[in-house]
């Protein structure tokens, strides 16, 4: 049974009986009892515990309107002072069972651990004798009666003190009588003031408001199907099977998306796109295509043919700079490249139940005698596939065979992942044991920069070279061949050897080789290792003239599959002349695409590396990669 006590306001001198606030107490009976058998309670007289007070009904709450004498205004007044009470008095500290305890909770353990084993020795030594004088045990004397009696109760204390933060806990959830007044404040009843008053309010920054959802007005049918949408009765992703129409699925997968969100995607165009193109190759679930600039660099002379080079990049200065080693190249007679090597890689990882197992794979695999079947088997999967390699390593009782082929002018991963599925299934006949983990162990090695790309070669190996005339290098590029050898010699070998870089031996190379894979659509993250250049400079002719060079082991490309069967970048790899696949020979195309990365890159470490030795990179940064535009009125304020 709860007990409201309500106390009055000391008014100046006089007392008043009428109400200004009520604190509330609401105090179980067993909290009661508990507190009154401490002996420092029952010391103190009865007047002390329970001082005069009114029990009275609570007032009714005065009426919102806002009346002519006053009466709400006085209200509001004390409900201000209430309020501030509120906020300026400190929280009291959650009572604890051991503050009922006559003694510190210290001496009160050790009270009891004494008492407990010693209670225990004298017990046991009395028992002792009982069995040695043939006394029963069940007779008692009041000493001993009162030795297991305290015993028992010493027992209980230490059970209960070393979980009585857990069994107070349960027994206050069991009875509902926990000395927790926050949660029996009435809400409604804002006048009252709790014994242990609430956390003062703690004002919070709030997010910017977001931008308002600008969206057109959709039929009555595409309005259901964003509710449903929204609702999770169609999925998301079915959206393209179910309408059969690509660009409508997409614009009301983009308005379910704001909607759910609230965020406008105002900017992000839909419409001016062939989304039926992407369907089942390119992307999953769209709601627009990003904008990305698309500039030229070149003519690039390189073997002996002219190329305008696309470059899809929003980073300032990269085309003009590129540009610039492009006219040095040009004017100095173009660059020459070679090819050394085409074959894409796939590594799967098997497992045995033994390294001398995994051994004999390897024998296997590697052995000349057999690599004729492997072929035959391989190349089964593709008429473009040709399997040129196998080469395993052991880590234990795993195994990891990379397998290396042509794969004509596609890029080539889904290629050679088929023909290494037929080998893999082929090999179970002689080795039935054999547990395949992944078609892909990492020893490919696809999108990670690793030494077996930088050493063996990945797709394409190209090395490109061309020989810059002193006077061009002073004209054109505003430096000196002594300055450019020396530069690459302490930055590009030197100082990546210090940064312990991984086939990044160069100065910028992934710049170009991401702009041209954006533009000529392969696939972005095949940068990682296509980008692993080792840049050479070197004086001839008696230091007169500079000879340059950039050796690209695993350049990856394709002039089809993927994303070169886009509108934009199948015209960009028409520009190049190496649209498609090649009529003449397999992979003729992607091994031309392959050189004019590489062509283009040293274009763009030739103009680089020069304006670093003429002190220019900072100035022609800040003229052509800096907005000049006002954007002020684009900007947002924050809210504090």
């Amino acid at each position: 049974m709860e007990t409201k006590i309500m106390k009055k306001k000391q008014a100046g001198p006089q007392q008043t009986c009428g109400f200004v606030s009520y604190k509330t107490c609401l105090i179980s009976p067993s909290h009661l009892s508990r507190h009154l058998t401490s002996s420092s309670l029952l010391s103190l007289p009865l007047e002390r515990l329970f001082p005069p007070m009114d029990l009275r009904r609570r007032p009714p709450k005065p009426p919102v309107n806002n009346n002519t004498d006053g009466s709400f205004r006085s209200y509001q007044t004390r409900t201000s002072d209430d309020d501030h009470r509120r906020r300026t008095t400190t929280i009291a500290p959650p009572p604890k069972a051991s503050d009922a305890l006559p003694l510190p909770l210290y001496l009160t353990n050790a009270v009891f651990f004494t008492l407990f084993f010693s209670v225990a020795y004298y017990l046991l030594h009395r028992w002792r004798d009982k069995i040695r004088y043939n006394t029963p045990l069940h007779v008692v004397t009041i000493t001993e009666l009162g030795a297991i009696i305290a015993l028992i109760a010493s027992f209980i204390y230490l059970l209960g003190f070393f979980g009585i933060d857990f069994v107070q806990s349960f027994i206050s959830r069991a009875s509902g009588d926990a000395w927790d007044l926050a949660d029996t404040i009435d809400e409604d009843d804002h006048r009252l003031v709790t014994c242990s008053p609430p956390t003062p309010i703690v004002s919070v920054a709030k997010l910017p408001n977001p931008e308002p959802i600008v969206t057109e007005s959709l039929p009555e049918k595409d309005e259901e199907i964003v509710k449903s949408v929204i609702d999770g009765v169609i999925p998301s992703y079915s959206l393209e099977s179910r309408l059969g129409d690509c660009k409508r699925a997409a614009s009301i997968r983009r308005e379910a998306l704001q909607r759910v969100t609230g965020r406008s995607m105002e900017g992000l165009p839909l419409d001016g796109f062939d989304y039926e193109s992407i369907l089942g190759q390119c992307c999953e679930m769209p709601v627009g295509y990003i904008q990305i600039p698309v500039g030229i660099a070149g003519p690039l002379l390189l073997d002996g043919y002219e190329y305008s080079v696309p470059m899809a990049t929003t980073e300032g200065c990269l085309v003009a700079s590129t540009n610039r080693g492009c006219k040095a190249m040009y004017i100095s007679g173009g660059a020459t490249s070679t090819v050394l090597k085409d074959g894409m890689t796939r590594a799967p990882v098997v497992r045995f139940a033994s390294a001398r197992r995994a051994s004999e794979l390897k024998f296997f695999l590697e052995n000349p005698e057999n690599f004729d079947t492997l072929t035959v088997v391989f190349n089964r999967s593709s008429r473009f596939a040709r399997l040129q390699s196998v080469k395993c390593t052991i880590a234990g009782k795993n195994a990891y065979v990379r397998f290396c082929c042509s794969t004509g002018d596609a890029m080539g991963m889904n290629m050679v992942s088929k023909g290494v599925q037929n080998v893999l299934e082929y090999l179970t006949d002689d080795f039935p044991d054999m547990d395949v983990i992944g078609i892909s162990g990492n020893f490919c090695s696809d999108k990670k920069p690793a030494a077996v790309n930088w050493i063996e070669g990945r797709g394409k190996s190209v090395v490109c070279e061309a020989v810059i005339k002193g006077e061009i290098v002073n004209k054109v590029l505003k430096t000196s061949v002594a300055a450019l050898v020396e530069l690459n010699m302490l930055k590009n070998l030197a100082g990546s050897a210090v940064a312990g870089s991984l086939g990044g031996f160069n100065a910028h190379a992934s710049n170009i080789v991401s702009a041209v894979f954006i533009a000529t659509g392969q696939d972005p993250a095949q940068n990682v290792e296509s980008s692993q250049c080792i840049t050479m400079m070197e004086a001839i002719n008696d230091g007169k003239d500079i000879h340059i060079s950039v050796t690209m082991p695993s350049i990856e490309v394709g002039t089809v599959g993927g994303g070169t069967q886009l509108a934009s970048q199948s015209a960009c790899l028409n520009l190049l002349g190496v649209k498609g696949a090649s009529k003449e020979s397999p992979g003729m195309n992607s091994r031309r695409l392959a050189t004019i990365v590489a062509g283009a890159v040293l274009a763009g470490e030739l103009s680089l590396m020069s304006a670093i030795a003429a002190g220019q990179l900072v100035r022609s940064h800040m003229k052509y990669n800096r907005s000049s535009r006002d954007i002020s009125g684009a900007t947002t304020t924050s809210t504090t």
